[in-house]
């Protein structure tokens, strides 16, 4: 189980702040010099929402010492998440552009990463004694050590300790293919560090690619939800086989058609021997698919944080991460009562 008393500390989210730069897909951005900017990062949009609802939240990042980092932090201390362990460091604040409406695929989207703050991390840089002090839960995803093979190692060294200190570590095994450009694959690096991992989440289809579970290729083709049902608890059973640390696996299974509409999405919590699963959710239009998974991963956080039945975990983060998609922003600003208003049996 992964529930115990987490009261007495804070989850800290590991990982590289970003600047979201969206263009419209037309170019009126060139005629009207305006170019809408959101603040986010997979780790971010965790913090963001669990702070919003009560949870101590941290976050860990490393910014280059100016005033626009500086406005960065008073943005994020407004909205009660813990900056004290923010590392300044480097020079530049990582981008992406993202055509507005589009997933995060394609052409659509654009990275401007390199060399910034975070990507610069290297081992032995950081304390992380202190940065852990008073943290209960530890949070990571798969995006950290896609960045660089130094990111990587920097994961590594963060597990280590939070494992020493006996701190419940997730990931979120998200999956970017822009990124991965330095020489290695998912499969090369992820085992490693999911070995340290209690709650993993992402998909059967990131399972296969990051941690080598095999998907039954007619499962795949089938798009019966029955069928994607059985294929979690199967992958579920074989990650927490190849990984004894991990209590817990989570899957989510969002469709939509090609041009973003009539979404299908619901999700599978596989915890103490059994599958327990969400109701299915349906809409015919989105607002903006970023931070979906991200809400997603902090509802399952929020649940086991508050010591909910697996059930309500499950059905609490299915509900946070549906109605993400009708926010225009990275992270959530969805209360926990209108959450808890939205879920579907």
């Amino acid at each position: 189980m992964l529930n115990k008393d987490y009261s007495s500390g804070s989850v800290l989210n590991f990982g590289e702040l970003l600047l979201r730069i969206t263009p419209d897909a037309t170019g009126e951005w060139l005629q009207e010099n305006s170019l809408p900017v959101f603040v986010g990062g997979a780790e971010l949009n965790v913090a963001t929402a669990l702070a919003l609802w009560n949870v101590p939240s941290r976050y860990f990042t490393a910014l280059p010492k100016n005033g626009m980092s500086d406005q960065l932090i008073s943005f994020l201390n407004e909205k009660s998440i813990d900056t004290s362990t923010i590392v300044y460091h480097g020079k530049r604040v990582g981008l992406y552009f993202l055509t507005k409406g589009q997933d995060l695929k394609h052409d659509a989207l654009i990275y401007d990463r390199a060399h910034s703050a975070f990507a610069d991390l290297t081992t032995g840089l950081i304390d992380w004694d202190k940065v852990l002090d008073g943290v209960t839960w530890f949070h990571f995803s798969a995006i950290c050590p896609a960045i660089s093979q130094n990111v990587a190692d920097v994961c590594k060294e963060a597990l280590e300790a939070a494992s020493r200190k006996g701190i419940t570590i997730s990931v979120d095994l998200n999956y970017r293919a822009k990124l991965w450009q330095y020489g290695k694959q998912p499969i090369d690096v992820m085992p490693e560090l999911a070995q340290y991992c209690d709650l993993i989440m992402g998909n059967i289809w990131a399972a296969e690619r990051m941690l080598g579970v095999a998907v039954d290729e007619l499962v795949t083709e089938s798009g019966q939800k029955s069928l994607y049902v059985k294929e979690a608890q199967k992958s579920s059973e074989e990650i927490i086989k190849q990984f004894p640390k991990c209590k817990a696996v989570a899957n989510t299974f969002r469709f939509t058609t090609e041009d973003n509409t009539n979404i299908d999405y619901y999700t599978v919590l596989y915890t103490d021997g059994k599958p327990h699963v969400s109701g299915e959710y349906f809409a015919e239009t989105i607002v903006d698919k970023v931070g979906s998974g991200d809400c997603y991963m902090a509802g399952l956080i929020y649940g086991f944080y508050n010591n909910y039945e697996p059930q309500e975990t499950v059905d609490f983060a299915t509900a946070a991460a549906f109605t993400k998609l009708f926010v225009n922003s990275d992270a959530t600003n969805r209360s926990v009562d209108f959450i808890q208003q939205a879920i579907i049996k």
